[in-house]
């Protein structure tokens, strides 16, 4: 499809038009043509790249697409209702340039234009350019003050059993080989299969034997099926993606031992929990009462940090700078480094300061934080504690000078300097005879421990440092910028949808979640210029009064 002509300027005709009698100039449908719609126009030579230049019938303007999926995500609009609305909703008319009457979409169009940004990476279009506009406008400097968590985000499946799980991927992976598998020589188990998966349901009365036998022959009958793919062609249909799925499926949930099958106790991290979804993934966050688990993604939000406090009635100064999508189990540090390759590729520079909570800090991340001249600011985890024995904090560490003194008052009379895969660890050890006479020795010393070995990492320093500044007032005030990030964290979920996902796959629900930053980004530069205007025309009514 090629791309058609583009006018930014309205025609005769069109809704801008009538905006003077229609719409107030604090109308937010209003500040969304002045603001926001030319920065989805600046956006076009981006989207062309998804576009043939002259081949093929004219494509509908992704100017105009773009436009109606943020508006979708400020209004909370599925795509049929979207349509509805932009073919009676004046503002929607004004908003995105249009004239009174134009023709108006199948909803489908939605549908295929976010597939076209996602295959041609264009997934985070919208949120940049949002965001360098808003770097223009002087409302986000390319290295500020920042803070960031992560969050999680429902997928868009049902709960299934482990049999459940099986069953269906057996299911998917007949029905995929039942058209090439007609041209190939059957094996003698296919209709027994068919039967047993395809045209056949599960019934849950059989009771826990019952339902036990059942996994078992799933898993027999997975190991069969496969084995025979194994013998079709490489490049034959033994290659198909319903396929592939059943044999992870299988490894997560059997094992062979001694070539005999046997069900795993558990699934490993990461394993499949609905084949319809096969990249949403069980996680739990907290412990106790305070466990939350959930089954599809984690999402990091960034945001600014401003230090001047908003007056009684002013809308925030703070907008956010990175929305990374990751697996569920993905680590906070595979999350920071995400962020801040992000963050570099819209503009943005690391961070002055960073408020974080204690999983996104460690030794090494101190270091490299001082480094580069930033400040990461957040607490660090106390090291374990093993019996009740004294943890490393509880002694002080010089690594520069080889030096540990315990809680004694003891100093260590050996220091070993350990390199391993890379990393290069410390050994401090005390003489026996240092131990033996110690009053603190039940509490220093295991059973049958002779003597103290302490092991840290070669920035111990650091974290030593961190873990003594995180006891001061001075800290605990300073960190108290981070909560805010909770705030936000609700915003998205209650008015944009970021708890749970619209579609299926990592990479829709990436563009999702773009999406929805940038319409609260959106919403919150609308709403502070409401309030900007607002206040001026209140000053101008005073300087009135005041002359008269």
């Amino acid at each position: 499809m090629s791309l058609p002509d583009f006018h930014q300027q309205s025609s005769l005709f069109s809704t801008a038009a009538l905006s003077g009698q229609l719409f107030a100039p604090e109308d937010r449908f209003a500040i969304f043509a002045r603001l926001i719609y030319p920065l989805l126009a600046g956006a076009r030579s981006q989207l062309a790249k998804a576009y043939c230049a002259d081949n093929g019938r004219p494509a509908l303007e992704p100017v105009l697409l773009l436009g109606v999926s943020l508006l979708q995500f400020l209004e909370g609009a599925p795509d049929r209702q979207a349509l509805e609305l932009l073919r009676y909703h004046a503002g929607w008319n004004f908003a995105l340039n249009r004239s009174i009457g134009d023709a108006v979409f199948d909803p489908s169009a939605l549908v295929y234009f976010r597939r076209r940004l996602i295959e041609h990476d264009l997934s985070a279009v919208v949120f940049s350019s949002l965001l360098e506009g808003l770097m223009q406008a002087g409302l986000v400097e390319r290295r500020g003050k920042q803070r960031l968590d992560s969050t999680q985000m429902m997928g868009l499946l049902s709960w299934m059993s482990r049999l459940d799980i099986m069953r269906e991927a057996l299911r998917l992976a007949l029905q995929e080989l039942e058209a090439s598998a007609a041209a190939l020589a059957r094996p003698a188990f296919w209709s027994a299969l068919i039967e047993r998966y395809v045209e056949s349901k599960l019934d849950y009365r059989l009771g826990a034997e019952g339902l036990k036998s059942k996994m078992e022959q799933a898993g027999a009958d997975a190991l069969e099926l496969l084995g025979w793919v194994k013998s079709l062609p490489e490049k034959g249909p033994g290659q198909g993606r319903q396929l592939k799925l059943l044999r992870r499926v299988f490894e997560e949930n059997f094992q062979l031992v001694n070539k005999a099958l046997s069900q795993r106790e558990a699934q490993p991290p990461g394993a499949v929990q609905n084949p319809h979804e096969p990249e949403a993934q069980w996680a739990a966050k907290g412990h106790g009462k305070n466990k939350k688990e959930h089954v599809g993604y984690k999402v990091q939000i960034a945001e600014t940090a401003q230090d001047q406090p908003v007056a009684k009635g002013e809308p925030t100064r703070n907008f956010l700078t990175a929305v990374v999508t990751q697996p569920a189990i993905a680590s906070e540090d595979a999350g920071l480094e995400k962020v801040h390759q992000e963050q570099a590729a819209m503009g943005l520079e690391k961070p002055s300061e960073l408020y974080v909570d204690a999983g996104y800090v460690d030794a090494e991340k101190l270091v490299q934080a001082q480094s580069e001249g930033r400040e990461l600011i957040g607490p660090v985890q106390g090291s374990p504690k093993r019996d009740r024995r004294f943890p490393s904090e509880d002694f002080t560490i010089d690594i520069s000078q080889r030096k540990a003194i315990c809680p004694a008052g003891q100093q260590n009379t050996q220091c070993s300097r350990l390199p391993e895969r890379g990393r290069i660890t410390y050994r401090f050890e005390w003489r026996n005879r240092l131990c033996a006479a110690c009053s603190l020795r039940e509490r220093c010393l295991g059973q049958k421990q002779k003597h103290r070995t302490l092991l840290v990492g070669e920035h111990h320093n650091a974290l030593q440092a961190r873990r003594l500044e995180q006891k001061t007032e001075a800290f605990k005030e300073k960190t108290k910028r981070r909560n805010a990030i909770e705030g936000t964290h609700s915003e998205l979920m209650r008015a944009h949808g970021l708890k749970y996902a619209r579609y299926r796959g990592e990479a829709k629900v990436r563009l999702q979640n773009y999406l929805i930053g940038a319409a609260c980004n959106a919403k919150r530069w609308i709403k502070r210029l409401q309030w900007q205007l607002q206040q001026a025309t209140l000053a101008n009514a005073v300087m009135t009064l005041q002359r008269a």
